[in-house]
């Protein structure tokens, strides 16, 4: 599709947003929330942004009838309506506004999917986005509506067609309907020179169920940002994470839970191992609006320090202005146990195998929770790819 024939709403949407990028200041310092971010990251001097993407998608043979799965561009053309009622209808509020207008200014394409009422797709919808060339940037987007309900998964995954430094600014719209099951996984595995930015934008109505995992194994640098509103009372919403840093790799996780109603629920466990001289960074908060009572939420950050060269930082929070709540956060930041090694050491597992059989074993308690054998076994895979590259 060129830019001659996009739907006229798109085409103003993208000029505005162009405008909005401008006018935006660059973070710094001052802002909240790039509190211990790497700024340097935001540099994109000479960054030239492609035109379009190609997308590896790979759809279910049986895929039910009704449900409408397309790259964004051909939706666009073939769904504009359809489109329009959801793309980008929230603001990034965590701190990259900025970038989010960039990604509407420049999107290449993505993926639209949309499930209609009382329909359950079985098998996981997979798409793989490529920065492909030498300071080359993509802005993907993938926007998922599951009506009343309706059931589906999606894996996103983002590589690299080469080893040149590029960008991906990716932003996902995840619209789970009154009692539907929405499951998304993204996994970020870029080559080690390239830059990533993720916007997660989910939003739950009435006993909707939605999880939304992210795999951090790739990239120089990544920030990820995913906020996820309860809107509907009966709401259920899980967030979820692992992040395997090595060498310098930075992973920078911002997120938000914002329980707008009673009787919602939202757990989050993000679980970062880190190598080397890698870092991580997490601030994550839970917002409890005026009356939203007996909300129950969780919010857990737990890093494993393999090596005393790591750096973790967290900062959970919770403002909570309703009663008969229950929530609570936590972060800890920690090495292996001694006695854990030294119970697999008794056993004749050397002491290499026995730190990688821990690593293993603290990120499977994240992936476990997407309760879905074909899901699990691709973050499983997708893991143990990493670990092999560990020295």
């Amino acid at each position: 599709m060129t830019t001659s024939t996009l739907p006229q709403w798109f085409a103003a949407a993208q000029q505005e947003a162009w405008e909005t990028y401008q006018s935006l200041p660059t973070p710094n310092r001052k802002h909240e929330t790039w509190r211990f971010s790497n700024l340097k990251q935001l540099d994109f001097d000479g960054i030239q942004f492609a035109a379009t993407e190609k997308l590896d998608l790979e759809v279910p043979a049986d895929l039910p009838a009704g449900v409408i799965c397309l790259p964004l561009l051909e939706a666009l053309e073939k769904h504009s309506d359809l489109v329009e009622k959801y793309f980008m209808q929230n603001a990034a509020e965590l701190g990259s506004a900025k970038y989010a207008a960039l990604h509407r200014a420049k999107l290449t394409n993505g993926l639209f999917v949309y499930v209609p009422a009382n329909v359950q797709v079985e098998k996981p919808i997979k798409v793989t986005h490529t920065v492909a060339g030498k300071n080359t940037a993509i802005c993907p987007h993938t926007l998922i509506v599951t009506e009343t309900g309706a059931k589906v998964s999606v894996v996103d995954k983002f590589v690299s067609a080469d080893e040149e430094a590029g960008i991906c600014i990716a932003v996902n719209d995840l619209i789970a309907g009154d009692n539907s099951e929405l499951n998304y996984v993204a996994i970020q595995d870029l080559n080690e020179q390239s830059r990533m930015i993720q916007i997660n934008d989910t939003t739950v109505s009435r006993d909707a169920r939605a999880k939304a995992f992210t795999l951090n194994i790739g990239a120089a640098w990544a920030r990820n940002e995913a906020y996820s509103r309860m809107i509907g009372e009966g709401a259920h919403s899980d967030m979820l994470s692992v992040g395997i840093p090595y060498g310098t790799q930075q992973y920078d996780q911002r997120t938000y839970q914002h329980h707008a109603v009673p009787h919602t629920y939202s757990d989050l466990l993000y679980k970062n191992t880190l190598y080397a001289n890698s870092k991580s960074v997490f601030s994550g908060l839970i917002l409890v609006d005026a009356g939203a009572h007996y909300t129950d939420a969780y919010q857990t950050c737990r890093n494993l320090m393999m090596e005393d060269t790591t750096e973790a930082n967290s900062m959970p929070g919770l403002e909570i202005n309703a009663d008969q709540v229950k929530c609570s956060h936590g972060s800890t930041a920690s090495p292996i146990n001694d006695d854990e090694i030294s119970y697999l050491l008794a056993r004749g597992i050397r002491p290499r195998d026995a730190r990688r059989l821990i690593a293993k074993g603290f990120s499977a308690e994240a992936y476990e929770r997407l309760k879905d054998a074909e899901l699990i076994d691709i973050v499983h895979d997708a893991i143990e790819a990493k670990f092999a590259r560990i020295v």
